[in-house]
């Protein structure tokens, strides 16, 4: 039961209807039995490892608070290893599986996601900032929130576990929002991400049969649905919080207008990159290293460490490493450049800040070539080969064919639908990204259902998000299949 699908849509508004009628001290009970429902519907025998690391970091987070000095230090060991040590086993135990011969143990849905959730809250409760939950009830459903457990974002208990002990009721104002959001976000799931996935899927999936135009178009395509998709999806699980009353974290911001790496990864992933930038870099960078480094870490090893911890997290196989080696560099060759030729200046031409732009967004693509081949199952050397690939086959009349084949051979077999698809997917990135360049350029990244509500023609936007979503559900249906189940992300 994906957010983007119809059972999905009746569980929400049984739900919110119910949840937000329920008396109040009745709200967080009947919250977390439905999340707790949602968690087993998708995946029963994960609900275990849930409940366990739930069980375990709130335990520690009670004897953190009551204890001082090596009393604290243990229970927060004891939360952050075991916990840890769950995750890595989930998530890397397949390796191992093919060199014993034992059968490896599915990776439980959303635990990633979970798991730093409780991590963030073991750390805060530490650091004293943030109170001890004393109710194993409220703490669950922080961690089990159906809007949140699959895909994130990753959020802090400070912000969230107030609001999940407040009463909620229901809100006109806050519900328009919530359904502007709604809309915005499966814009991007269904009309967009999953109408670019086709295409991705068949030319990353042909080995050596397409040339380098559309292998660098299939790039460009997966980076593009990559983002629309769990933009599109963090934006739905933002809108069921608004309908419940919940305030989310935003996800993204417009991360494809930012001129540099620091200002991309302060727009993509939102969650995911402040948790890395609090809760890993800031103590590397202000750990006390004795003379080894002179008192501190130098700051390119900490983001160097970073990234490489990124990568690991996002998958165990030499495609990810080398993506999260590739974003290291990029980022510190970015500070090598400043230090060289000084901090780019403010305001610069706009043709400037748009070749910068460009030059972002190409050496992303770049490096999603090998998230996408890691995703895939495949190796470094598939990423090498596919890289190599995109040199060759750059005659004209071989891309038109290609182009052509791509969607007639594999999902549409009609040469109008050949059209169609294309003509589909044109207009749907075209109103995709005006939305983006509109939120980013003129309403300087406000949250994005604000942007849709201060548009002046919002009333003919509106019916163009629910034109293309109705489209985009019977493409899918009736053409190339379902959707990409709980999302690109779940499945880290």
């Amino acid at each position: 039961m994906s957010l983007q699908s119809f059972g999905f849509f009746a569980f929400l508004l049984v739900t919110a209807a119910v949840y937000l009628h329920l008396p109040h001290k009745v709200q967080s009970p009947f919250l977390l039995a439905a999340s707790l429902f949602f968690y087993a519907l998708a995946m029963p025998r994960a609900l275990p490892v849930l409940l366990g690391v739930a069980a375990l970091t709130w335990a520690c987070g009670l004897g953190i608070a009551a204890g001082d000095g090596a009393h604290k230090r243990a229970f927060l060991a004891l939360g952050a290893v075991g916990s840890v040590a769950v995750l890595a086993f989930c998530k890397y135990n397949g390796a191992f599986a093919d060199l014993s011969g034992w059968r490896a143990v599915a990776m439980p849905l959303g635990i990633s996601f979970y798991t730093f959730a409780a991590l963030g809250y073991l750390f805060d409760v530490a650091a004293g900032a943030c109170q001890p939950e004393r109710s194993p009830l409220h703490y669950l459903l922080f961690l089990s929130l159906f809007a949140t457990v699959t895909q994130g974002p990753i959020c802090r208990a400070g912000q969230l576990l107030p609001q999940l002990r407040a009463e909620h009721r229901f809100d006109a104002a806050r519900t328009v929002r919530a359904l502007r959001l709604l809309a915005l976000g499966l814009f991007k799931l269904v009309a967009v991400s999953d109408v670019l996935g086709v295409f991705v899927d068949a030319v990353f999936g042909a080995g050596a049969a397409y040339g380098g135009p559309v292998r660098v178009l299939a790039a460009v395509f997966y980076t593009l649905q990559l983002y629309f998709n769990f933009c599109g999806y963090s934006e739905v699980a933002r809108a069921v919080g608004l309908l419940l009353g919940l305030i989310l974290p935003e996800n993204f911001k417009t991360p494809f207008f930012a001129t540099n790496f620091s200002g991309f990864w302060s727009r993509w992933h939102i969650s995911l990159s402040s948790w890395l930038q609090d809760y890993l870099f800031t103590p590397l960078a202000w750990a006390d290293t004795g003379a080894l480094f002179g008192g501190h870490l130098p700051a390119p090893l900490c983001i160097f460490i970073v990234f490489f911890v990124s990568g690991l997290w996002h998958g165990n196989s030499w495609p990810f490493v080398v993506w999260g080696l590739w974003q290291a560099a990029c980022r510190l060759g970015e500070e090598a450049l400043h230090c060289r030729l000084g901090k780019p200046k403010k305001h610069a031409p706009a043709h400037i800040v748009w070749a910068k732009r460009a030059g972002v967004f190409a050496l992303w693509c770049f490096g999603m070539v090998f998230f996408r081949v890691g995703s895939g199952g495949g190796t470094l050397a598939d990423a090498g080969r596919y890289l190599a690939a995109c040199a060759g086959g750059w005659a004209p009349a071989r891309l038109g064919a290609e182009l052509y084949g791509v969607v007639f051979d594999h999902f549409y077999a009609h040469p109008l639908m050949v059209g169609g698809y294309y003509a589909f997917l044109a207009a749907a990135l075209a109103l995709a990204f005006w939305l983006d360049a509109r939120r980013a350029l003129v309403y300087q990244n406000r949250p994005a259902e604000d942007c849709l509500g201060a548009e002046k023609h919002r009333t003919a936007v509106y019916y163009l998000l629910v034109v293309f979503l109705l489209v985009g559900y019977i493409l899918q249906n009736g053409g190339f299949g379902g959707a990409a189940g709980f999302g690109l992300y779940a499945g880290f």
